[in-house]
This record gives structure tokens, sequence and C-alpha cells, in this order.
């Protein structure tokens, strides 16, 4: 029996009503991303045409899940609310603290010896609230949940911005931050801007070295890594139904990479097989009885410009293997001699050092068995792997199925090493160097999402790229970036030429899955006499202190904390890798803050001018001299300011050092949102031009903080050094009740207030 299945048979059961409803009051047919919005209202919201990319909606999800990493700071203001118990089911996933070194038994050990504190603390807080609890190894959240909990039509949340990866079956499931997570496990609504709705229709079939890895590095492409921000993007047509579930799940993975809300696919034969295959025979059953409802109505794919915001069409008959990258997940180029030439114009590195295969974006059985048929031929032609070669399966189910029917076998026969069921690379943990931020340039290729700067080993100088597992392979045996496996050849130990052929692979495992444990423990059905404890003397877990209200005074005559220079996602303001230690310690963790962000006045990363000492100084140090001498501190930024992660730690540590407001020409979405449960100012440029107005010596105040509003600009006023002033307004996009948690010090603040 499939987890929470008397929830989902509950919500499958009202769904034919509730449709009936809502197309009588927006009469109109309802695309598959309206109908799940629409059918999981929040009480706080009655049912009327809420305007897209405008309107604030309360909304019920269905389920929450939360990684290690976020975990931490997530229950720990869980914490906080004074509940007994989760309101909805929940879970959490430990995958991102376990480092890749050596491989998978000496690296679980390893993280079960240096974080134990933190496991255990993670274990106890879900056993006393009800929550499921994933143990190391048992995989990477995003696979574990496709594999157990995520069913169509449903609605979750989860503290990682991966957690759209559910949509490969159907779900609208929404990267959060863990304040968001708590607002929903407290059973309190939960708060989204009304989407826009962008719709890709995905006409032909794959073949060839294309795969759904290809289909959303095309989607990047189009879009950039901001085009789907505020927007779920629906994947429809005939393309779509020929797609697997995984297939789909990569696809939805990766829309993080460009902003989106969420990306779903409307419910057909491939999700139902997968529920079958993944012993969820009774949830698949269930959904063929309102099958009608778990998809668009009929007329918005037939004519999708008259229901979607945006119309995009990608051909996949025509679509070829693309790598992206590097530095920036939305830099297409196609394989072969275009990336020879793109490479050699800039200087990238075309010596291929490292193969990574894995991650919660292409870790299933598919991806691994369509990437060891291009292994396999290696090893049966002759070849030898030019690059080092690692895999990280997706979870100990698929582990187990792949170690049982040979395909792992097929990686280490070409001295491939096999990692952890975890993140690994993805996340920064990969015990690559010593030292990487002297490190040399090189280049690495990997079936992950991200590759901004220093993201997978820490050094500035690794160029990675992103491509398909299956492509992964074949440039991994090459050595080279510019390999086109469809037209090149490589020599072999004969000294022969020899060309690789078309990978093949199973969309699910001919014999079955199978495991013998899956890593999982469920939680006390009565955690009420659990004392979950923390060890005040503890350096990497710090319970929590409520977050004073901001006043007027605190926002008059603020000093720049720093001014942003160009790309800063939410790895610049709080990188991952060795900090992940600290994600349970604010304090701590806080010692991380904006040091990977350029200084627009320097153009040097951690070293800002402070007024106090009068001295270039490191970010965080700046901040806590201007707090201990009773000066609040503002960020300015460019665009898309807090790209990446949902990682709240962006937010919480600007707030925890005394920063007020962060000044951008544009956030990311979920960044944003952070910010304000934090209680914090995420205001935007009304021009952006005035981002250059801001000097290194100004003082910066809001001055009419005290009648911040809705829909209201607020006025900021730069006094500068040389006695002149500058003045100009900044948005905001604050509702009545966010305001309140700014006015609260915080949204928990709020609830505990209820």
């Amino acid at each position: 029996m499939a987890f929470d299945i008397q929830m989902i048979r509950d919500r499958y059961a009202k769904l034919d009503e509730s449709i009936k409803q809502i197309k009588k009051t927006l009469d109109r047919p309802l695309t598959l991303a309206e109908k799940i919005l629409y059918s999981h209202l929040h009480e706080d919201s009655p049912l009327q045409d809420y305007q897209r990319g405008k309107d604030y909606v309360f909304y019920a999800p269905d389920r929450v899940a939360m990684q290690d990493a976020t975990a931490q700071m997530a229950l720990l203001q869980f914490m906080m609310a004074g509940k007994s118990k989760v309101a909805v089911p929940s879970t959490v996933h430990c995958d991102h603290l376990i480092q890749a070194k050596i491989g998978a038994d000496a690296d679980l050990q390893h993280a079960i010896n240096t974080s134990n504190e933190v496991f255990n603390f993670l274990e106890s807080v879900s056993d006393k609230y009800g929550i499921g609890f994933w143990k190391p190894g048992a995989g990477i959240i995003h696979q574990v949940v496709l594999e157990n909990y995520a069913f169509p039509g449903g609605m979750m949340i989860g503290t990682d911005s991966h957690t759209v990866n559910a949509g490969g079956l159907g779900m609208v499931a929404i990267g959060v931050g863990g304040a968001d997570a708590v607002d929903v496990m407290a059973g309190m609504p939960w708060e989204l801007k009304n989407p826009k709705l962008i719709g890709v229709k995905l006409t032909g079939k794959l073949s060839g070295w294309s795969s759904p890895k290809d289909v959303i590095l095309k989607v990047a492409d189009i879009l950039t890594v901001k085009g789907g921000t505020g927007a779920i993007l629906e994947y429809f047509g005939e393309g779509a139904l020929n797609l697997s579930c995984t297939g789909k799940g990569t696809i939805c993975n990766m829309g993080a990479e460009i902003g989106a809300t969420t990306s779903t696919f409307g419910y057909d034969e491939s999700m139902d097989r997968y529920l079958r295959a993944t012993d969820r025979e009774d949830v698949a059953d269930a959904a063929l009885q309102v099958k009608e409802h778990l998809t668009a109505d009929p007329d918005c794919y037939a004519n999708p410009e008259k229901y979607f915001d945006q119309v995009i069409e990608i051909n996949l008959s025509e679509l070829k293997p693309l790598i992206n990258g590097p530095f920036t997940p939305d830099l297409s180029t196609p394989a072969g001699s275009e990336m020879t030439e793109k490479a050699t114009a800039n200087d990238w590195p075309l010596e291929v050092e490292w193969g990574l295969i894995g991650s919660c974006t292409n870790s299933s059985y598919e991806d691994l068995s369509r990437a060891a048929s291009i292994a396999k031929q290696a090893v049966d032609k002759g070849l030898t792997t030019k690059a080092e070669f690692g895999i990280n399966p997706g979870s100990e189910q698929v582990r187990y199925t792949t170690e049982r029917d040979g395909i792992l076998k097929i990686f280490e026969d070409l001295d491939a090493t096999i990692f952890t069921n975890a993140c690994g690379p993805c996340i920064g943990q990969w015990a690559r160097y010593n030292d990487p931020m002297n490190a040399p340039k090189n280049s690495i290729i990997h079936s992950f999402n991200r590759n901004f700067s220093k993201r997978a080993d820490g050094n500035p100088n690794t160029h990675a790229f992103v491509a398909s597992p299956e492509m992964v392979a074949a440039v991994a045996i090459a050595g080279r970036l510019d390999f086109n496996p469809a037209t090149d050849t490589l020599i072999n130990d004969k000294g022969e030429e020899v060309m690789l052929d078309e990978p093949t692979g199973y969309e699910l495992p001919p014999n079955g899955f199978d495991v013998v444990d899956r890593g999982y423990n469920a939680p006390a059905e009565d955690g009420s006499s659990i004392e979950v404890k923390v060890d005040p003397n503890s350096d990497r877990l710090q319970l929590l202190t409520p977050f004073v209200p901001i006043t007027n005074d605190d926002v008059t005559d603020m000093r720049i904390l720093i001014k942003v220079k160009g790309k800063c996602t939410t790895d610049h303001i709080s990188m991952a890798g060795p900090w992940l230690k600290y994600r349970g310690h604010l304090e701590n963790i806080s010692e991380n803050c904006y040091t990977g962000a350029v200084n627009f006045f320097n153009e040097k990363t951690n070293s800002v001018l402070n007024f106090v000492k009068n001295e270039y100084v490191g970010v965080p140090d700046s901040a806590k001299t201007y707090q201990a001498n009773g000066i609040g501190t503002v960020v300015f930024g460019e665009d898309n300011l807090g790209e990446g992660s949902s990682r709240e730690h962006a937010a919480m540590e600007p707030r925890f050092l005394g920063v007020h407001a962060v000044i951008v020409k544009s956030f990311a979405r979920i960044h944003e949102t952070n910010l304000k449960k934090q209680g914090m100012l995420a205001l935007t440029f009304v021009d952006p031009a005035d981002y250059d107005l801001v000097r290194q010596d100004d003082h910066v105040s809001i001055v009419d903080f005290e009648s911040f509003a809705p829909n209201t600009p607020l006025t900021i006023k730069l006094d500068h050094a040389d006695g002149t002033s500058d003045s100009f307004k900044v948005n905001h996009s604050y509702n009545a009740a966010q305001i309140g948690w700014v006015r609260a010090g915080s949204a928990l603040n709020k609830i505990r207030g209820l």
C-alpha cells in the first residue's frame, strides 16, 4: 500500500465536484496547473478568478518534504511554533551531508561519523512531531519522493528548489524556504502569488543521442535563467506522451534553473506504468477513476495561445544533444564542431577531467541503464575512459536494482567510482581538492542541474558543463568536450577507429524494482514524551531566538554592507560545500554571508569598506561591526538576485547580521519570499538606473517606512559624503499580511502570536 493512500483517495473523491465548481466560477476550460491550484485553495482564499502574476492566493498543500541541510533550520523554526504534530504528511531526507570522496561505503560511514549529531537531531524531531525519516544512504530526496510520495493532481512544497521534480508525476510541486514549510506543517495557509502559465508544446519523438535532458536544456536556452520566474511551465502534446515518467521528472527538475515556480505534465500511461512499477497500484487505480481531471481540458492543448500567457513549441524529432555551460545552466551549445569553436574562442579547456552521472535530476534506473549502454560499448570495443567517472544512484531502490541487473558492474569495469545514494558533487559535497581555491583550470561534464562557479568542487577555475547521462558517458570516454558521438570516431586499444552506437536502455527494470532496506523510519504514534535536545555548546546546532521587528530608526542612516555586482545566486550569498555542516547553527553559518558576492566598488569578493573601522574587511566582519555599533545595513544588487537554491539561510544570515533591506533590480522568486518571511524589506528599483546612484560612502534611509503599505512605493534617500543627496522610488510586492510579518519581526513571530 502506498504512503498516505487514504489522503490521496480522499483528494480524488472530492475532485470531480471541485472541478465542476471551478469551471462554473471561472467559466472557461482549465489547464492542468489551474485544476491543481484551484482545487487546493485554502478556505482563506474563496473560489474566484485570481489574476495571474498579481493576486496573492492561499493554498493548502497535501504534503511537505525536507532535505537534511534545509530541514535543520525548518525544524528549528517549527519547534518554536508551539505545535504537537505536523498538520500534513511530512518527510525528512538525509542526502546533502554525505561527501563524495572515496566511494559509497566509506563516504557514508564518514558522514555518519561526522554528522551523527545532526542526523540524530533530525530523527528525534521527526519522531516527536510525526514526520517520516529517510536515513543517510536512503537516497536523494526528489528521487525518493518520485518513487514513494508523488501522485498525479497533488500539490506539495519542499525545502529545496528541485522539489519541482515531482511534476514528472503530474503534481504541482514547489520549492520553498523553511519558513513556508513551517506554515504548512503548522496547519496554516500557504501563500503564493498566482503564477502565470507557460505552455510548452512538444511534438515528435526523441531518437538517437537525444534525451529528456536535452528538452529542458533547450527550454533553458530559450527562456534563460529568469525567463520562467513567476510562472508554471505545463508540458503537453504528442512529444510529452512519448516521454517516460522519470524523463518528465528530469525536465521538471531543471525548470528551477529558469526560475519557474514549478513545471508539470498531464497524467498519461507512462505515469501509470511508473506508479505500478513502484508498488503503487492503489494510487494508479484511483487516478484512473479521475484521469480526465488530471490533465488539461482538451481545448487548452488544442488552442494553447488562448489559455497560456506564453507558448513554446519544440519538435523532439529535430532536437540534438546539447551541452550547457559553463558557469550558467542556460548557455547551450550543440555537441560537436560548434563547441570546438565556442570553447576555443572563450578559452574553455576542451580536455575533460571528470564525467559525473547522478543527482536528483538524472539518477533513475532509465538514466543509469542508458549511460551504462555506452559504458558497455567502451569495454566491448576496447576503449578506456580519458576522464574519471563518478556515479551517484538516486535511491537505495535504484542502487540495489541496478546492482542486481549488472548495471553498476559495467561502470566499475571502466574504473568508475560508485558514490553514495546522495547529492554529493551536485551540491558541493565533493572532496576533489585539498585546496580548491588554488586548483587549476579544468573542465568537467555532469548530468546535474547547476554549474555555477565553485558549485561542484569549490574551484573557481572548474568549468562545469551540463548534459544528459548518455552524453556525459560518451564525453568522459572521449575525454574531449567537443566530442560528438553521432559523427566522431575513437581509437581503441588495437589502434582501430571505432564509433559508439546510439544509447539504449530501459524505461523501467525488466525484472521489477527490488530493495532489501530502503532506509525509511516511521515516526512514533505518540511523540509527546520524546525530548529533543540541543547541546548549547554545539557548533552544528543552535536553538533560534526570535528576530526583533525592524523600526523606523533601524532604516534611517543605514550603511551599505555590499553593493553586489553582476550575478548573485544563493551560492554567492550563502555558499554550500564545507558550510553545509553549519546549516543548523545560524550564528556560525552567518560567517559566510555574501562572501561569494562581487563588491561593485573594488570588484573583489569578501572585501568591503567598513566606515567604523575605516578599512576593508570581510562582509560578515563588517556587518558585525556595524551591528555592534547600532548601525543598520542595506544590500544593493542587480538582476535575479538569489537565483538557484531555495536555501533560506541566504535570507536568515543577513537578517541575523543586521541587514534591514535588500534593494535590487529584480529578485528570484524563492529568495524574495524568504526575505519577506524573515521580516526584511525586499525592494526593487522603479528605475534600474538608480543602482548607479549608490556610492560606497552613502548613508541610506527609507524615509517613508512608517507608511509602508501595499501597492505603494517607498522612497530611498542617499546622503553622500560630499554633502549632496539623491532620492528615488523603490517598488515592493508586499501585501497586508506580509507587511504584518515585517511589523512582527518575521512570519514565524506572527504564527507564534496567533
